[in-house]
């Protein structure tokens, strides 16, 4: 069984050297548990280049087949915990970048709670795979399209508003209509597909999209948000997103009287298990914080 887990250690990280770092082991003894693999089965499980190490077919059907036992095997573990009634083991969040660092902060409190559940954490834009990249909980905003293979929560809805950094405000002109907008920096969202995301807010019962002069485009939630923090320009950021920034005095909202599309928040859960109780505090943990003052 050890070997088996070095093994897929080393299949997940595309790397010798990386899974004998996440096993705390050395690298050799790594490459000798591979090898004892290897001539048990009569198989050669990995093609190794200089520059990677990649599975080979018989190495992905074992790799597969090794996954789900360990996976197994760490349910049980997961169930007799469940059953002492208490949350034990890790729990893999992935979450939008933007929204992760608003939630962040409240983490301290998941974990004196609950101090054997231990987190790993993905904050990005990039739009996961709950299933196959073996995420606990993904956390997503927007409309969902169907999808048979996951339990999905709603936890909030989230909308959007205008923020900047007290610096930037200082320095310019008071900001008193729409058309005040025109002439402001703007930090903007490039999304995956290139484009910029405009602006939308609802004015005089219309929604009015459009561009701001663009000084800074950001890839992902949290080098925009930086980038305000930083009085680079004005900002559309959610709600939820702004609050902590705003409530330590580094964002302030711009015209907080317009209102703006508002976008749901789900959380996806892989089904065909039992949820545990680890996921299900964590999960719980979320949906307070993202409701608290909705």
């Amino acid at each position: 069984m050890q070997d088996i887990a070095i093994f897929v250690a080393v299949a997940q990280n595309g790397s010798f050297t990386r899974a004998a770092s996440q096993l705390a082991t050395s690298k050799s003894n790594v490459g000798k548990a591979v090898q004892r693999l290897e001539a048990r089965l009569g198989a050669k499980l990995f093609q190794r280049t200089t520059r990677a190490v990649r599975l080979t077919e018989d190495g992905q059907i074992y790799f597969q087949a090794a996954r789900a036992a360990i996976a197994g095997l760490a349910e049980a573990e997961t169930v007799l915990a469940t059953r002492r009634d208490e949350p034990v083991g890790r729990v893999r969040l992935d979450i939008a970048a933007s929204l992760g660092m608003a939630i962040m902060p409240s983490l301290s409190e998941l974990r004196a709670r609950h101090p054997k559940v231990t987190l790993e954490l993905s904050l990005t834009d990039r739009q996961s795979d709950p299933v196959s990249d073996g995420w606990d909980i993904v956390v997503r905003i927007g409309v969902l399209p169907a999808m048979g293979d996951m339990v999905v929560r709603k936890l909030c809805d989230v909308r959007y508003g205008l923020f900047s950094s007290p610096h930037y405000l200082k320095e310019r002109p008071p900001i008193r209509s729409v058309a005040d907008l025109h002439e402001q920096d703007g930090v903007l969202y490039r999304t995956d597909a290139g484009q910029l995301r405009q602006w939308s807010v609802e004015s005089r019962d219309q929604i009015v999209e459009f561009l701001p002069r663009t000084t800074v485009a950001a890839h992902d939630g949290r080098t925009m948000i930086e980038a305000i923090r930083a009085g680079l320009g004005i900002g559309q950021l959610f709600d939820r997103v702004a609050a902590p920034f705003v409530a330590a005095g580094d964002l302030v909202p711009v015209l907080p009287s317009l209102k703006a599309p508002g976008l749901p928040v789900h959380a996806l859960i892989p089904v065909g298990r039992r949820m545990p109780l680890k996921t299900r505090v964590v999960l719980e943990h979320l949906s307070a914080v993202l409701r608290a003052d909705s």
